[in-house]
């Protein structure tokens, strides 16, 4: 049997040398190692041998199986290489085509609304301002007017991580960190995310937010009103008509709902309107004198301004999109139409 292996060793080594032909080198594997090959075959035969001969043999018909299998891959691998080059050589490239375009990502309809809205504030004058998410419970209630046991805490429902400790519920406390910093004159807006325990078609457990803050001497409720026409005309049109309502937050005194004529339908009444024609998009007011207090400020000697609004309802509304779960869902087919 030792005389078939050299003589298999011998006539494989030459069938493959000589081969030069990819799919006829498929046919000399399977013709030596497949399943019925004549190096398996003699394997299977390691069986008739005496006992003290089967080592030796399995180990000799292992090794050219070995042999084999190099001498296969390594012709195989000239045969490739030289059709690749074959192929170069006949065919020629058109260099004055254009190349393949790449596939470009797209900008989140929160990342297009909300850059939209930091340009419009800082060309009114305002600095971006940023702070932690994860805040105090001073910083985020207290320093606000919101006392512990007052039952204006109840209108956010928070995120604890322990008593003095939580997400925060909006970037207010942002302008408690830039109040407590620096003393007036002071512009600044706020934009981040915020955490409260609310998830259906209309609330997420997190969204985005800005909020502005602008204190100084003699600021006035006509200051708020006209700078957040100035940013409604900006961001929906010239035309776009808003109007105020009386409504209360701790931090601001007096406070307003501010509302835009409903994008949607114009002002006749629609789904998205409830039918009013009207929409409300933020919250805002004069700064309540307890927070100046809060931050060492003179509430005899200074005013300021103060609003607030979410960057997912404005996308919302300019977008026309209905479910607010749509924009953290990470759909392609979604992100693409922005």
């Amino acid at each position: 049997m030792k005389e078939e292996l050299e003589q298999i060793r011998q006539e494989a080594l030459a069938e493959i040398g000589q081969c030069e032909d990819l799919s006829l080198m498929e046919q000399i594997q399977v013709r030596y190692l497949g399943r019925k090959g004549s190096v398996t075959g003699l394997l299977r035969r390691t069986g008739s041998l005496p006992p003290e001969e089967r080592p030796a043999f399995g180990n000799l018909a292992n090794q050219l199986k070995l042999q084999i299998q190099q001498a296969i891959d390594a012709r195989r691998e000239g045969l490739e290489r030289a059709e690749w080059e074959r192929t170069l050589e006949n065919k020629q490239v058109d260099v004055t085509l254009p190349g393949i375009k790449p596939e470009l990502g797209h900008l989140h309809p929160i990342t297009l609304v909300l850059g939209e809205i930091l340009r419009i504030f800082e060309g009114l004058g305002f600095d971006v301002a940023t702070g932690p998410e994860v805040e105090t419970d001073y910083n985020n209630f207290e320093a606000l007017n919101f006392p512990r046991d007052h039952p204006t805490r109840d209108m956010q429902d928070t995120f604890f991580i322990d008593e003095d400790v939580l997400l925060r519920t909006h970037t207010s406390p942002v302008q408690i960190r830039a109040m407590s910093a620096q003393q007036p004159p002071i512009r600044i807006v706020a934009p981040g995310k915020v955490f409260r325990r609310d998830d259906d078609i209309t609330h997420s457990p997190m969204f985005y937010q800005v909020e502005g803050l602008a204190v100084d001497e003699h600021i006035t409720l006509g200051d708020l009103k006209g700078v957040l026409e100035a940013f409604v005309h900006k961001l929906y049109g010239p035309e776009t008509a808003l109007r105020f309502r009386p409504s209360f937050f701790p931090f601001t005194e007096p406070s307003a709902e501010v509302d835009i004529r409903c994008v949607i339908c114009g002002g006749s009444g629609c789904r998205t309107c409830s039918q009013t024609g009207w929409l409300e998009i933020l919250g805002s007011g004069m700064v309540h004198p307890k927070v100046f207090e809060a931050v060492g400020y003179d509430p005899e000697r200074y005013t300021g301004l103060a609003f607030g609004l979410g960057v997912d309802r404005i996308a919302m509304l300019k977008y026309g999109i209905e479910d607010i779960r749509l924009l953290y869902e990470n759909n392609v087919k979604f992100l693409e139409q922005f």
